[in-house]
This record gives structure tokens, sequence and C-alpha cells, in this order.
């Protein structure tokens, strides 16, 4: 029998607001030594840029917030979202650094799959993750995600050009791992 499934999550998710600029540019900096070479260096630009996207249909950014008092914890962004045929998007996420190894980032990646598979009716999430990104590969692996593959000189982060593993997951291996209380 599978265990039973926890319905509250200790973190909620929502979209960023102009009121959550300084926090978030704030928590960013603060968490520049955990993101090392992953991510690049939140800007007021970049920020804005993070706004534009709530009202883009290609793109779902949200804050993951600790529920007892709202504090940003992180971020995940679905990315690219393409329809048709393809039903596919990427995620890109951070953890600020106060919170990391707590398991919040954990429990929203749970909330933005069920979105992602549910509400935006998406088949395939994709996360390119650099190899040396150790806690980065075991969230992914621990929400189901498998690793497909290895891009050579995938992104450009810092100013090089860096390689990244490929991890997938379809919303029909989703669905069994929730059947399955995984």
């Amino acid at each position: 029998m599978a265990p039973p499934r926890r319905s509250v999550t200790r973190v909620l998710l929502r979209p960023p607001a102009p009121a959550d600029r300084e926090e978030y540019l704030a928590a960013m900096r603060a968490s520049r030594k955990l993101h090392r070479s992953w991510l690049a260096v939140a800007t007021p630009e970049s920020f804005e840029t993070l706004l534009r996207h709530v009202e883009d249909e290609h793109y779902e950014p949200m804050l993951v917030c600790r529920r007892e008092d709202g504090a940003i914890v992180g971020f995940i962004n679905i990315s690219q979202i393409v329809r048709g045929g393809f039903q596919s998007a990427y995620l890109g996420y951070g953890a600020v650094a106060a919170y990391a190894g707590q398991g919040y980032m954990r429990e929203g990646l749970e909330l933005v799959l069920a979105r992602a598979f549910t509400e935006l009716g998406l088949h395939r999430l994709e996360a390119n993750i650099q190899p040396g990104n150790r806690a980065s590969i075991e969230l992914v692996r621990g929400a189901g995600f498998v690793r497909e593959g290895f891009s050579e000189r995938y992104l450009k982060i810092g100013g090089r050009w860096r390689d990244h593993e490929r991890w997938a997951i379809r919303a029909e291996q989703w669905r069994a791992r929730r059947r399955s209380g995984g």
C-alpha cells in the first residue's frame, strides 16, 4: 500500500510581482556562492524580464514561497512552452541559499509538475543541468526525471559555454509516479 499523500506542503507557488523586486534581488545576491557557475547573476533588468514573462503565454515564472511567512525560498520557471504536437517546455530553477537543503524546492517542484501536467496540459518538461551540479541532479531525479543525454557546450553562463546533462519527465511518467505514491 502506498504511503498517504501529504496534501499540504510548506510552500506555495505564485507569480513574481513588482513588490518582490528588492527581496528577490537581495536573495539572489546572497545566493551567488550557491549558484556559482550554475545560474546567471540576477540583475534589476533580469527581474524586469521575469515580470514581463508573467504575461507571456510561453512562460510560467513562479516564486517558491514559504507558506508560514511568505518568504521567497526559490524560483521555478517553465519556459519556452511550445504547443501543438509538441506540448513541451523547459524547466529552470534556483534555491535561495538561506533555505537550500531543507526540502522547499522539492515541494515546489512537485507543485510545478502538477501544474504543468494538469492545468497547462504539457506532455514533457526538460531540465538541462551542468554535470557538476549534484544537488540539482538529485532534485530532478527525485521528482522522476530521467537522464536522456548530454549536450556539449550547451549554454553560455558567466561568459563560458558549459556542458549540460539533459533530464526530462513526461506526463505519463509523472502520473504513474503519483499512482504508485512516488
